[in-house]
């Protein structure tokens, strides 16, 4: 017990003072310009242990492999394929942000056709397009797959996804992105929960660090998720990126709480306030019964035995507990909550009447 004690203490303190120092500016916000970019294919996988598509039930399967010999000199006009070893997949992929022709990128497989498993299968050589329909990447390899499934002739059994698998470094990158970060005199830094505060504190950041460097200010907040930076002209976009990155502000959050109706799970922000309000929740329970009885008729008379339905219905209705909620600190609304004792589903239930009646001053985020 002492153990688990000493371990929720250091995490409260390392977390105390990480909001002290504030966070990195790295670390809360994205490179304008800068981002992955999606790529798609479409492929054959072979090598199944008759775990692939029927070619009666997926036409374009045949057709695709079809067209695959015939580019290796294989005519197949006159024979007909009757094989279940190749399905067919599509294949999707990242293409991160500043990569050079060359590298490999990890890919996803997924089944397109009826195949029922892509274990022990191999991916063939297939390009892999960006939204410009040119060809970024080229994708080849053995498949990993994590499920599989399992079937005889009175039962089956299956885990996992064994349609879908992936291939590590199973694509090479074969054109880079066009871009122009590396002339760039302007950076936009692109902040992942936008805030007026929070962008205005980044710049001040940036500009107190370039007065001292520079003799300068430099940034500039454009609105809630923006702020643009001017590159100096003796250092190099990289090299200065990662000198502002590494500087510390206090990131400041909206008022918030989200609710998740399904599992139960409630999140509430540091900066949420609750005005004076009386809450009152009880519980009503209704609990039906049915007790059927038989009814038999009398001696030597012609009647019938019957089930007669018989229904108790019993309601209990749990004691409702008045109580002041008044949240001028976080500590002390949910000390509030706590004291009514109530399940999470009360508590969100309390939650939106609260702001029903206006006297919850956050954004209420129903999931």
């Amino acid at each position: 017990m002492k153990r688990v004690l000493v371990a929720i203490w250091l995490t409260m303190a390392w977390a105390t003072g990480a909001q002290a120092d504030g966070m990195r500016i790295k670390d809360i916000t994205d490179l304008g310009g800068a981002r992955d970019n999606q790529l798609i294919g479409y492929g054959l996988v072979i090598g199944l242990q008759g775990t692939g598509d029927s070619l009666r039930n997926a036409p374009f399967t045949e057709l695709s492999m079809r067209s695959m010999l015939e580019r290796l000199g294989v005519n197949l006009e006159a024979a007909s394929a009757r094989t279940r070893n190749v399905a067919a997949v599509i294949v999707t992929a990242h293409l991160p942000a500043f990569i050079s022709p060359g590298s490999r990128i990890d890919i996803t497989v997924s089944s397109l056709g009826d195949a029922s498993s892509l274990a022990g299968g191999t991916l063939i050589l297939t390009p892999l397009y960006g939204g410009d329909n040119q060809v970024y990447a080229v994708a080849q390899g053995p498949l990993a797959v994590s499920g599989f499934a399992k079937a005889g002739q009175a039962e089956s059994v299956s885990q996992g996804v064994p349609t879908g698998g992936r291939i590590p470094n199973g694509a090479i990158v074969e054109r880079a992105v066009p871009g122009g970060f590396a002339t760039a005199r302007h950076i936009v830094l692109a902040l992942r929960n936008p805030d007026f505060n929070t962008a205005t504190a980044i710049a001040d950041a940036i500009n107190r660090y370039t007065k001292k460097r520079y003799g300068k200010s430099l940034a500039r907040e454009r609105n809630s998720r923006e702020v643009a930076v001017v590159r100096p002209a003796k250092i190099t976009a990289a090299r200065f990126v990662a000198a502002i990155g590494t500087l510390a502000v206090k990131p400041d959050t909206p008022a918030r709480i989200v609710l998740d109706e399904r599992s139960g799970t409630i999140v509430i922000g540091r900066d949420v306030r609750i005005s004076t309000v009386a809450v009152t929740h009880g519980n009503l329970t209704v609990r039906i019964t049915e007790q059927p009885t038989v009814s038999q008729p009398e001696p030597f008379s012609d009647g019938e035995t019957v089930v007669v339905p018989s229904t108790l219905v019993d309601t209990y209705e749990g004691d409702g507990q008045m109580a002041i909620l008044s949240g001028s600190s976080l500590n002390t609304l949910i000390g509030g909550l706590n004291r009514i004792g109530l399940k999470p589903s009360g508590i969100i239930a309390i939650l939106q009447a609260i702001k029903s009646a206006g006297a919850l001053q956050a954004e209420l985020i129903v999931q």
